[in-house]
């Protein structure tokens, strides 16, 4: 442990008329730097030989440090310039994380050239990159960057802008890193101002179409100058991170990586991921270097629990260094939270906080943590940040204000996404912890909005609220898509945590039909459903071993359900949750 981990916040509270709240942080915003550049070069100064980051190479690790990186970024800024590159003509990148990908970013912090990641899935999943094309058409990049011109070749031939790689057929981006700096970087830089667009994000489209997001050096630094006041741990000695997330999601481009650069620590890019048959490279990972903040979403904490509970061994060395446990991108089961905070309790015999944020593309991305005696949920908002809760549809919807807000969308304003008082409307619903009281116990968050359905009666079902108490309760499914849009019931089509449900029902022969499994859900639902109405109800639900696919829109790589997408593709398990009479080899009743 380095330091005190979180600070104690400090609240301001105003009730308006229509219903509506705004609760704020009371603390003031402290001073940072107006350009992400400012800090790739203070650390650069202050610290050249640390580690700002490594990816695999073998059984090792290739690291890149603050000195080497700035040499770096400042040689590919100047071919940046040189091949006429500017706000206008962004750097479109298609492959996922690495050396490559970072030092292309920091050139392009350094030079006023925006960022545009992408997901490898519209890149190597896609048949026709219908989704890659549209990108590129509104971006219209002055350069395209993949790591292999192999495995991209297709997907640069179907954006055809300049390209470059990093290995493979195709202009090598070494060419470009033997550049000769001018003054001319310099000369860029200087000319930055916190208004600059850093990076364009793609939203992942989980309730709509993806939309191009303006990141500037200023709501980005604003951010990070955020979390440093709420956790004051980072000011004790420089992070250390060993992080899988994608770059093109802003959980892992500018909440991690940035949290890193920030503070002078140290990202180490895990080449593997909570999906199947890539996990075991992030158990690898995590074993080689411990973090000093574990990242990661819930899918990927529920496998890392079920390993670390197996092996209090694995358990110990990954969180010998740890100072916080941090899940984001969904909501985490009360379960689940619990569980790790067991497990590292034996293992590093002292409470660490299992800490949750809340955020958006839009606002940098965290508004909100769990911090000063907010314990659960998603906590309270940040220094510099004002939350108003909303009445929408007998919700509460949660919108922001602050300095981490963007200004607006590639090719569009935020206006159509500003509230009358300026606030962003997220689309995402909480509840207070406390309703009648205190607001520093925090938020719930209460699933989204865009995502509750109507029972034929019109009585509105909250899908969130209603999944996660299926999920707590079921402990062996992984993830869940409730239906019953104008229907007379709710249901639900779930697939199972395979793990788990060898741990709590013993070797399934097949999960969608085994007996013991279909014992296990018609026990749960029997409790679940007890003296509650229709809304609060699941009176079926079936098991589908059958992953969300991708590329059918059904799952975002970054691990959220599309449920329009699912309900579209698996209608099949629609029409069978409503049968009648009732398959029951197959579907779960509710007795």
């Amino acid at each position: 442990m380095t330091g005190a981990v979180a600070a104690t916040a400090r609240l301001t509270r105003l009730k308006l008329p229509d219903g509506s709240q705004v609760i704020g942080s009371a603390e003031p915003l402290g001073e940072y730097p107006p350009t992400l550049a400012h800090s790739l070069r203070y650390w650069a100064a202050a610290t050249p030989t640390a580690v700002l980051a490594a990816e695999r190479a073998g059984d090792g690790w290739r690291e890149l440090t603050y000195g080497d990186a700035l040499t770096e970024a400042t040689a590919l800024g100047q071919a940046l310039l040189d091949l006429g590159l500017g706000p206008g003509a962004p750097v479109l990148v298609l492959s996922g994380n690495s050396l490559n990908h970072l030092a292309l970013t920091l050139a392009c912090y350094l030079t006023g050239v925006p960022i545009v990641p992408t997901s490898v899935a519209y890149s190597l999943r896609a048949t026709d990159h219908a989704r890659l094309r549209a990108i590129s058409g509104l971006v219209k990049p002055g350069l395209v960057y993949a790591e292999d011109g192999t495995r991209f070749g297709a997907a640069l031939a179907a954006v055809g802008a300049h390209a470059v790689v990093g290995r493979g057929p195709g202009r090598n981006l070494a060419e470009l890193r033997d550049t000769t700096p001018t003054a001319a970087v310099d000369e860029a830089t200087a000319a930055l101002t916190p208004d600059t667009v850093a990076k364009i994000l793609f939203t992942s489209g989980s309730t709509g179409m993806p939309k191009g997001v303006l990141n500037t050096h200023g709501m980005l630094s604003a951010n990070q100058q955020m979390l440093r006041q709420i956790w004051p741990f980072l000011a004790a000695g420089p992070p250390t991170l060993t992080d899988w997330l994608p770059w093109n999601h802003t959980f892992g481009a500018n909440h991690n990586l940035h949290l890193a650069l920030t503070n002078g620590g140290s990202i180490y890019i895990d080449d593997g991921s909570p999906k199947p048959g890539e996990f075991d490279r992030t158990v690898d990972s995590l074993r080689s270097v411990p973090p000093t903040v574990c990242v990661n979403v819930p899918a990927g904490y529920a496998q890392l629990a079920q390993r670390f509970t197996a092996d209090p061994a694995l358990a110990a060395h990954v969180l010998s260094r740890i100072d916080m446990i941090l899940y984001a991108g969904a909501d985490l089961p009360d379960e689940l939270r619990q569980r790790l905070r067991e497990i590292a309790r034996r293992a590093t015999g002292r409470d660490v906080p299992v800490v949750s944020s809340w955020g958006a593309t839009e606002t940098g991305p965290a508004a909100t943590s769990t911090y000063g005696g907010a314990d659960r949920g998603i906590g309270v908002p940040l220094p510099g940040t004002e939350i108003k809760l909303a009445p929408v549809a007998g919700r509460l919807e949660i919108r922001v204000r602050g300095a981490s807000v963007t200004p607006g969308y590639l090719g569009a304003d935020l206006a159509d996404a500003l509230d009358e008082d300026g606030f962003y409307r997220s689309g995402d619903a909480v509840r207070l912890v406390d309703e009648g009281g205190d607001p520093r116990r925090g938020m719930v968050f209460d699933g989204r909005i865009a995502e509750d359905f109507k029972l034929d009666t019109g009585t509105w079902v909250v899908s969130g609220r209603l999944r996660n108490r299926l999920l707590s309760a079921a402990g062996i499914l992984s993830d869940a898509v409730l239906v019953g849009d104008n229907r007379s019931c709710v249901t639900a089509i779930a697939w199972p945590h395979a793990e788990r449900l060898r741990e709590i029902v013993g070797e399934a022969a097949d999960p969608e039909t085994d007996p013991a499994v279909l014992s296990h859900l018609a026990a749960v639902l029997a409790d679940l459903n007890k003296g509650l109405g229709a809304s609060a109800r699941i009176e079926r639900l079936v098991v589908t071993n059958t992953p969300p696919d991708i590329d059918a829109g059904e799952i975002t790589d970054k691990g959220q359900l599309n449920r329009r997408a699912v309900l579209e593709c698996r209608s099949n398990l629609v029409t069978l949750l409503y049968e009648t009479p009732a398959n029951r080899t197959r579907v779960i009743h509710a007795p």
